[in-house]
C-alpha cells in the first residue's frame, strides 16, 4: 500500500501484523500496579469528525481508537491541520453488576487538549499529551450514555513537550501524533477506594504509603507463604526477610493485595539499591552494591501502522524479549512516555530503563546540533528558554512524569535534556528532580551543554570514533552508532533515507556494530566507561539505523550474531 504525501515523496506504509485489529484493541488492564476486578475498555471504533475554525467539516467518518487519526491502524491515516478540531463519539451503556458506588472514566494519554463530555455536559478538561488523567462521571450517568472527546493539538505553539513529532517530518523528526493514542476506560469503586500506591525501601524494609487509608490489611506473598501486615494513617511498614533483590538476572517482583473497606486492589514492589561508588579508583554505577553496565539500546517507541501505539501489548512483550535475546539490559525510553503495561514488563523481564522526559521549546538545528558536533558548545543555560510558560510546561510535565512512574523498579536513570532540546537551567532542574526522586540515577544533560550539576557524565558520539576517558562522574554514552542499512520492502522511504554510516548489505551492518563493540566500547568499559546506549532499536521513518526494520519483520541483527559481544561486555 503505497501513499503519495508528498510530490516528490512516496512513502511506504506498512503493517507490523497481518492479523485484523481484534474488535476491542488494547482490551488489558492498563493500571498494572494498582489493579482491581473493575474494568470496562471503551475502545474500538468511535464517530470521528474534524472540524476547522471557519466550521468547515475536514472529516466524517468512523476511527478505530486508541490509534491516532495519522496512523494506518485508526483506518484514518491523515494528518489534519493544528487549527482544527477533532470531535470523539462513542455511547455505553454500564450493567447492574458493574456499577458500585462511584463511576471513575480514565484516558491513558490524549494528545494535546481535550475536553470530555458525558451526555453534553462537560465533565473535565486536560492539557498534555502523555501523561493520564481521569474524573469521576458518577453524577452525569444515563442508562444509555454519549461520551463526547474534544481535541485540539497546537503543535506550533512549542509551549508543550511534544517529544519528536514534527509538522513537516523528515530526517530524525517524525510524523506527529494528535488525539486519543492510549485506552479509554471505566472503573467502578466503593465510595471509599485506593486512589494511589506508593513504596519506599530502605534495606529490607518496605514502607507502602496509600493517602486517604486510615486503616488496611496488606498481604505480600513471599517464595515460602505469605507475609500480613497492617496499614495505618496511610502507612504500612513491612520487613522481608533474606530479600531477593530485583535484577535484570533475576527480576524478583513482590506482589501484595491491599483491602481496605469494601475495596481490593492489587500491586507490587521490587527491592533493589541504586549507587555510585568508586571501583579500583573509578566511579561506577552500582545495581544492589555492584557495578552495573547499561548494555543499552536507544527505544522511542514508533511503529509503522500506529504510531505512538502498536498494534497490541503483545507486540511490546514480543520485542522486549528480542531485546534480551540479545544480550542487552537497558532500553533508553526516548522522548516518550509509555503505557504502563511497557514498564510492567520491564520490571517482570528485567530490563532497566533510562527514562527520558519530554522535550518543548523551539529547536535550533545550528545551536543544538550542527555547532555541538565540531565542538562549539554553550554552557551557560540558563537563559536559553526564557518563556515562562514552556519553562513550567515542562517542569509541570517532568514532575508528572515522576508521579506516574515512580514505583516502577525497571526504571533506575532519569535523563532530564537531550542535546539542548528545550535546555534551561539544567543545574535547577536536577535539584527539582532529585527532590522528588533521589533514589534513582540522573542524567542532566545527555549529549552535550553540561553544567555542574548531574549524577553522570554523559556523551554522544556519531561519526568518529569513540574516545572517552572518565573524570570526576560515572562516564555514560548515551548515544553513539547508528549504522545505516536498508532492506528491500521494508523501508518507509526510499527516496531519502537517514542515519549514522551506510552499510549495503546484512553482512556489513552485522561486522560493522559487531566491530563497533569490540573496538572501542569493550576496551573502554575497563578504563571506566559505565553504560553505552547504541541507535536504536527500530527503523523509524527515514532513519533506517534500526537492528529491526519499522515494520518489525525482518531482524537486521539475530541473538546468535551479537550473544557472544553481550556476554564480552558483561564480563569485562
Amino acid at each position: 500500500n503505497k501513499v503519495t504525501m508528498k510530490k516528490e515523496m512516496v512513502y511506504h506504509k506498512m503493517l507490523t501484523t497481518q492479523t485484523p485489529l481484534p474488535e476491542i484493541p488494547w482490551n488489558i488492564y492498563p493500571r498494572p500496579m494498582l489493579k482491581r476486578d473493575s474494568f470496562l475498555c471503551l475502545n474500538g471504533e468511535w464517530s470521528f469528525r474534524v472540524v476547522e475554525k471557519d466550521g468547515q467539516t475536514l472529516y466524517d467518518g468512523k476511527i478505530t481508537v486508541p490509534f491516532a487519526p495519522e496512523s494506518v491502524l485508526s483506518s484514518i491515516d491523515k494528518v489534519f491541520t493544528e487549527s482544527s478540531t477533532r470531535i470523539y463519539e462513542t455511547n455505553f451503556a454500564l450493567s447492574p453488576n458493574f456499577q458500585k458506588d462511584r463511576v471513575i472514566l480514565h484516558f491513558g494519554a490524549v494528545d494535546q487538549y481535550a475536553k470530555v463530555y458525558i451526555n453534553d455536559i462537560e465533565v473535565c478538561s486536560h492539557t498534555g499529551g502523555y501523561t493520564p488523567f481521569c474524573v469521576d462521571i458518577t453524577e452525569r450517568l444515563k442508562v444509555e450514555n454519549i461520551l463526547r472527546v474534544e481535541v485540539q493539538d497546537h503543535l506550533s505553539s512549542l509551549i508543550l513537550p511534544y517529544g519528536k513529532q514534527t509538522a513537516k517530518r523528515g530526517g530524525m523528526w517524525y510524523t506527529p501524533v494528535s488525539g486519543i493514542w492510549q485506552t479509554v476506560w471505566l472503573e467502578s469503586v466503593h465510595r471509599d477506594y485506593v486512589k494511589e500506591l506508593t513504596y519506599e525501601v530502605d534495606g529490607n524494609r518496605v514502607k507502602i504509603l496509600s493517602k486517604g487509608v486510615d486503616k488496611a490489611d496488606i498481604c505480600v506473598q513471599m517464595i515460602d507463604g505469605k507475609l500480613n501486615a497492617t496499614m495505618e494513617n496511610g502507612v504500612a511498614e513491612i520487613t522481608i526477610p533474606s530479600p531477593r533483590l530485583w535484577s535484570p538476572e533475576d527480576p524478583y517482583l513482590y506482589h501484595y493485595t491491599l483491602k481496605y473497606k469494601d475495596d481490593e486492589v492489587s500491586s507490587y514492589f521490587a527491592i533493589r539499591t541504586l549507587t555510585i561508588q568508586p571501583v579500583k579508583g573509578i566511579k561506577r554505577l552500582c545495581l544492589n552494591g555492584k557495578p552495573v553496565f547499561l548494555h543499552a539500546l536507544l527505544d522511542q517507541g514508533y511503529w509503522s501502522d500506529g504510531l505512538f501505539t502498536p498494534h497490541s501489548p503483545e507486540m511490546i512483550t514480543e520485542e522486549l524479549e528480542k531485546v534480551k535475546k540479545l544480550g542487552f539490559n537497558t532500553l533508553r525510553k526516548h522522548i516518550k512516555i509509555e503505557p504502563q503495561f511497557f514498564y510492567s514488563e520491564c520490571d517482570r523481564l528485567g530490563i532497566i530503563v533510562m527514562q527520558d522526559m519530554i522535550n518543548n521549546g523551539k529547536y535550533s538545528f545550528l545551536r543544538d546540533t550542527a555547532l555541538p558536533t565540531i565542538g562549539l558548545i554553550r554552557k551557560n543555560d540558563k537563559r536559553l528558554h526564557k518563556n515562562e510558560k514552556t519553562r513550567q510546561a515542562f517542569i509541570s510535565t517532568m514532575t508528572e512524569t515522576v508521579k506516574i512512574l515512580k514505583n516502577h523498579p525497571s526504571i533506575c536513570y532519569w535523563t532530564i535534556f537531550n542535546e539542548g532540546w528545550g535546555q534551561f537551567d539544567s543545574d535547577n532542574a536536577y535539584n527539582l528532580l532529585k527532590s522528588l526522586d533521589s533514589t534513582r540515577f540522573i542524567d542532566s544533560t545527555s549529549g552535550w551543554f553540561i553544567n555542574k550539576l548531574s549524577d553522570v557524565d554523559s556523551r554522544h558520539v556519531y561519526f568518529r570514533k569513540v574516545k572517552l576517558s572518565p573524570k570526576d562522574k560515572p562516564l555514560v554514552l548515551s548515544e553513539f552508532g547508528g549504522y545505516a542499512y536498508a532492506v528491500k520492502d521494508h523501508v518507509f522511504n526510499t527516496q531519502k533515507v537517514y542515519g549514522y554510516g551506510k552499510c549495503t548489505s546484512r553482512e556489513e551492518y552485522v561486522e560493522r556494530v559487531r566491530n563497533l563493540y569490540l573496538d572501542e566500547i569493550i576496551p573502554l568499559i575497563e578504563k571506566g566507561l559505565c553504560g553505552a546506549v547504541y541507535t536504536q532499536v527500530s527503523d523509524i521513518e527515514d532513519e533506517i539505523n534500526g537492528i529491526f526494520t519499522y515494520d518489525r519483520a525482518i531482524d537486521k541483527l539475530l541473538p546468535e550474531e551479537f550473544i557472544d559481544i553481550s556476554e564480552k561486555v558483561k564480563k569485562t
